[in-house]
């Protein structure tokens, strides 16, 4: 029986592939730091956790039994992958389960963000309303548009389904060739011609920032961008000042930089649309990721190779 900690609460039915090990969950609300972590871990044979948790080295090296973490989340950004391969530790993820979900929600944003339907709403929730006008809340087209998919991996092509219903233009642009049509091989060029730009790239040196103040000042004054990937991808003043000064018509973000706190200048600038990170946020899909990150560990510690393994070469040892 192996011993594990599960760093939040997990919806019923999530730990069934876990049955038989023994579990240490934290207290719902809970939000243990990188430091608390590494101290319950220390005769911990796997741990379970979420995004916002911080695994980095120090856990590691307090947890000389870790076998496998496991996160539940596609990104593993949180987890300090090289410190976990140096330490022959497994790192699973939930990769596949979510797409769909993700898919609705960035599309949910395209279009909430394109209508303005943030900004009409609060007026009418705070009794600014006084009637229909002609040239009150315009708003721009989806149907018809051209959606410029940054990343072209399952989300982004899940999202390029849903535009095909509205009769969309789609291109795309990935690190490598995709061989789809519709590819545009040079980021700038696609920023460029998209009515809509949807990010859908994981979290890397090389996306840092990847979407700044040059690169918004490539896209279309009536341009709309929408982030579904990982916050620190566009750089936040930069957006901000773009849509006070109208040089970008609005912008729909789930993700943040330093999540949970989102800049006040974000928070206060115009036509946007702000969601606290619910991508994932259905019944259905947090139970899958749960299982699937539940089930990866369990395949770990009964000594198998699960295909959702980040670094599955410190299981050929």
């Amino acid at each position: 029986m192996a011993r594990i900690l599960v760093t939040s609460p997990l919806p019923d039915g999530a730990f069934d592939p876990l049955a038989g090990h023994e579990l240490t969950t934290a207290e719902p609300g809970q939000s243990l730091t990188t430091e608390e972590i590494a101290e319950a871990s220390r005769d911990i044979d796997a741990i379970v956790c979420q995004l916002k948790d911080k695994i980095s080295e120090a856990v590691f090296t307090a947890a000389p039994r870790l076998k496998v973490v496991a996160t539940v989340s596609v990104g593993y950004d949180n987890v300090d992958v090289g410190a976990a391969t140096r330490a022959g530790v497994a790192v699973c993820h939930t990769p596949g389960v979510l797409d769909d979900t993700v898919a609705d929600l960035a599309f949910a944003l395209i279009l909430s963000a394109s209508r303005l339907l943030s900004e009409s709403e609060r007026d009418l929730r705070a009794g600014g309303w006084t009637g229909a006008r002609f040239d009150g809340y315009l708003g721009r087209d989806v149907h018809g548009a051209t959606l410029g998919l940054v990343g072209y991996g399952r989300v982004a092509r899940a999202v390029a389904r849903r535009a095909e219903g509205f009769s969309m233009r789609v291109l795309h642009h990935a690190r490598r060739p995709t061989g789809f049509e519709g590819a545009v091989s040079e980021l700038d060029d696609l920023l460029a011609m998209a009515d809509v730009v949807s990010l859908h790239v994981p979290l890397t040196d090389d996306t840092r920032h990847l979407i700044d103040a040059r690169r918004i000042g490539l896209m279309k004054p009536t341009a709309v961008l929408v982030n579904t990937s990982r916050g620190p991808v566009v750089d936040e003043e930069a957006l901000a000042a773009a849509l006070e000064s109208g040089r970008l018509f609005a912008a729909g973000l789930d993700v943040y930089e330093n999540e949970p706190a989102v800049p006040p200048r974000l928070v206060a600038a115009p036509r946007t649309v702000l969601l606290p990170h619910v991508g994932s946020a259905t019944f259905a899909t947090r139970l899958a990721m749960a299982r699937l990150a539940t089930t990866g560990a369990a395949e770990v510690l009964a000594g198998r190779r699960p295909p959702n393994t980040v670094n599955p070469e410190v299981l050929d040892n």
